[in-house]
């Protein structure tokens, strides 16, 4: 109910324990790629070690990102990086990418789950995160934000950011310049749907009002973009309060429900999603390219519940295993 404290919590070994359990999870759910945005002390790089050195095996291939870049008592402080100012966010983008991280994630507005932020609130500024960007950019990687306001989103976009995750309140603005731009959109519509259903197991009062508050600005929000042309990426903030690891693929009937096609749910969920991340050998059903594969009972294109519950899934295949 209470992720940030949970998660600022855990000692190392615990934090490991978790992520390989909810790997297996992802995994048996039929995702066999997870890019994880921010995980505390670099625990998700020292657990994709361990899966090289084949200690652990029951884990979707991983994109990681480190520790997310926050300023300092910025939404994620709690296990992020703090940094304030162009070079200290350069500096701070630096260690992520020496520690081995494959995307750096910034964040540029407060947040649902952090007390004291709100999630109109501009935070990092255009400046500091093109500073991270650029160190990004020059070591092949590539950067993705947090962000709900629009004024967070136009300093990310100005800044030159990959993708944007939740776009809570995007305007006119944004759209025509992320559509023009080809930036992705990840609308994790699964994290505000799980707190504002369990508004009452336990989740902190401020993050119930804040998710309850921010759920028709970001189905319109998400409509707009879409609509526009924008390009979307499936992603489900998994970790957030009752947004389980293994839930993942329910993200598709939340896409559907606001409005988007079946079938450019499913996009988003493959060639979309492989593009994002560059993949260029998996996402799509093509010759030369990885059996990475969800078996399923009926077409997904005719009812998204034939994909989007698990109760319908037959076998999961990832590199042809």
């Amino acid at each position: 109910p209470d992720a940030i404290h949970q998660i600022a919590g855990d000692p190392p070994a615990v934090a490991a324990l978790r992520l390989a359990t909810n790997a297996e999870r992802s995994l048996a759910a039929g995702v066999t790629t997870v890019r994880d945005l921010g995980a505390k002390l670099h625990v998700d790089i020292d657990f994709r070690k361990a899966v090289v050195e084949g200690i652990w095996r029951k884990t979707p291939r991983l994109v990681l990102a480190g520790r997310p870049l926050t300023m300092t008592g910025g939404h994620c402080w709690q296990f992020g990086r703090e940094a304030d100012g162009p070079d200290e966010l350069r500096k701070a983008a630096r260690e992520q990418i020496k520690a081995g991280a494959d995307w750096i994630k910034l964040i540029a507005s407060g947040g649902i789950l952090s007390p004291g932020t709100q999630p109109e609130s501009p935070q990092l500024e255009e400046e500091e995160m093109r500073a991270a960007i650029e160190e990004a950019h020059k070591a092949g990687r590539r950067a993705a934000v947090h962000a709900h306001g629009a004024a967070g989103i136009k300093n990310a976009l100005r800044a030159g950011i990959d993708s944007v995750e939740h776009g809570t309140l995007m305007d006119d603005e944004c759209v025509e310049e992320m559509v023009a731009r080809g930036t992705f959109v990840v609308p994790t519509c699964s994290a505000l749907h799980n707190i504002s259903g369990n508004a009452d197991k336990g989740i902190p009062d401020y993050a119930i009002e804040k998710s309850l508050r921010m759920g028709e600005f970001h189905r319109n929000s998400i409509m707009m973009f879409y609509k526009a042309g924008g390009r979307l990426a499936m992603g489900t903030d998994a970790g957030t309060p009752f947004n389980y690891h293994g839930e993942n693929v329910g993200e598709l009937a939340f896409m559907v429900e606001y409005g988007i096609n079946p079938t450019d749910a499913l996009i988003a969920a493959t060639s979309n999603a492989a593009d994002l991340i560059r993949l260029d050998d998996r996402g799509r059903i093509k010759d030369g390219y990885a059996a990475d594969l969800l078996i399923v009972d009926g077409n997904p294109m005719q009812d998204i519940a034939n994909v989007a519950e698990r109760k319908n899934h037959r076998l999961v295949v990832k590199d042809g295993r």
